[in-house]
């Protein structure tokens, strides 16, 4: 089959995935899709597969070369290796909550090398106690900026290096609303478990740029009662393929629906939705003396509210692009971002080193004031295609973006930047995963094997490393 025809079959079966489902074809391409290796950056592919509990490592030719069991990355998010063939992912569950329990390093074996789980104790439903982070969607090693390749980083497998963990914590904040909340907590903590820094979201609404309707939809969202019949079936944040994503390796699914907060028996009101935490790391807007840029400040993103902040040692916010894309000209021509996921700084050493790379969604989010399709103010902007954006942070101008039809992942997903200038992109919600060049030509695409309701199975992120990274395996 040629590699148009292919491509033909591969849109449609995402585009029908994606909006039609009474339509949905019985029958789906899977696997490796297009191969132009010349054009490609070779390498590992590492999956982080939702409703699976383990993680798998494919070989260009889209085969599984490694399996490694008993990981969540469907409640902790992206598994990560490092060189020497080890994997760092998350483990365990609690029950109710999109939440792992441990951050777990296993060598190529599977034994056990490291463990961190000391944040909090949680009473499970059985009546057990046990540690727990309660860790969800992102993590990051100070010796790995951004989480994946660079030539200009080697991490490794030690418990040597501090660890960002996004975790949950309940609480009320007045400031906010009346209502418990499953309120955004970052912490660091050492490789002995000690958490040597924290920052909550709540304590920072007054700096994110709500105005006073975004405010007001705010309140109404977290106050028990107030949501009208539409908001309240929605899920905590995530449209349905992530609100469910926990499945039985984490113990459970969540209520399922589009965007906005929600509340359950078993949880508080998740009304920030932060999916995304990552040091800046080295970067050339510090060396310049931009101290916004601080390589261990933390840039954050809100599904919830459309918004991208970064945060300086002393918890105040240092730079923020929305949650209002009217604001600025700059904000203005970038378009508005909405439901995005996975913004980080592109690690040094690479093309397009320091600026951001954000995978931005589209899909309902946001809040603001009342319309017809958004009475309450809660999910107000809506888009139903997705897009990958490289922009100067400094500028606030757009220097890259893919987009084509029929492209559109209405939750999770993330982009890499390659050694060679091409972006590894995760379209997750159809478990897509591609290699583009700058002129957005597709040069490798892998459809993920089936779930077990016959569609492609998702993909909360893929990551590519070097071959070496993993010298087991054999060299292709």
């Amino acid at each position: 089959m040629q590699a148009t025809a292919r491509r033909v079959l591969v849109l449609s079966a995402m585009f029908l995935t994606a909006g039609q489902m009474a339509a949905a074809p019985s029958v789906f391409p899977t696997g490796l899709i297009v191969d132009e290796r010349g054009a490609t950056w070779g390498g590992y592919t590492v999956l982080s597969r939702l409703q699976a509990p383990y993680v798998v490592v494919l070989d260009m030719n889209g085969k599984i070369v490694k399996q490694w069991d008993g990981f969540n990355t469907s409640a902790g998010g992206p598994a990560r290796i490092v060189p020497g063939g080890n994997v760092i992912a998350t483990s365990g569950a609690n029950p109710g909550h999109q939440e792992s329990t441990s951050l777990v390093a296993q060598d190529f074996s599977g034994k056990e090398l490291w463990r961190l789980d000391r944040n909090v104790t949680i009473t499970q439903a059985d009546g057990k106690q046990v540690n727990s982070l309660r860790q969800h969607h992102d993590w990051q090693r100070s010796d790995f900026p951004s989480g994946y390749y660079s030539p200009a980083s080697t991490p490794s497998a030690t418990a040597a290096a501090r660890t960002l963990f996004l975790t949950h914590v309940n609480r009320v904040v007045p400031a906010i609303g009346p209502g418990e909340l499953e309120d955004d907590r970052l912490i660091e903590m050492d490789a002995d478990g000690k958490i040597t820094w924290e920052w909550r979201a709540g304590d920072h609404i007054d700096e994110f740029g709500f105005d006073a309707d975004a405010r007001k939809a705010i309140r109404i969202s977290v106050t028990p009662g107030q949501r009208g019949a539409s908001a309240g079936a929605a899920a905590a944040g995530e449209p349905a393929a992530e609100a469910q994503s926990a499945g039985p390796a984490a113990g459970g699914a969540r209520a399922g629906g589009r965007g906005g907060a929600a509340r359950t028996a078993a949880r508080g009101i998740d009304w920030f939705h932060t999916n995304s935490a990552t040091w800046l790391g080295p970067n050339k807007w510090f060396d310049a003396g931009d101290r916004r840029f601080a390589p261990d400040n933390v840039i954050i993103s809100s599904r919830n509210s459309g918004l991208l902040v970064i945060i300086g040692r002393d918890g105040k916010i240092v730079w923020r692009m929305g949650p209002d894309f009217r604001a600025t000209p700059e904000l203005l021509a970038i378009g508005q971002i909405s439901g995005q996921h996975h913004a980080h700084l592109i690690p040094k050493g690479l093309p397009g080193e320091s600026n951001l790379l954000v995978f931005d969604n589209g899909g309902a989010s946001g809040y603001g004031a009342p319309t017809p399709m958004a009475p309450q103010g809660m999910n107000i902007s809506a888009r139903a295609t997705s897009r990958v954006m490289e922009i100067d942070p400094v500028t606030m101008k757009r220097v890259w973006m893919y987009n084509a039809t029929g492209f559109y992942s209405t939750n999770i997903s993330g982009a890499q930047r390659l050694p060679n200038g091409n972006t590894l992109i995760t379209e997750g919600a159809g478990g897509r995963v591609f290699e583009v060049t700058t002129a957005g030509k597709i040069v490798w695409e892998y459809l993920n094997t089936l779930a077990p309701n016959g569609r492609p199975g998702t993909i909360y992120r893929a990551y590519r490393v070097p071959y070496g990274w993993i010298p087991q395996l054999p060299q292709q």
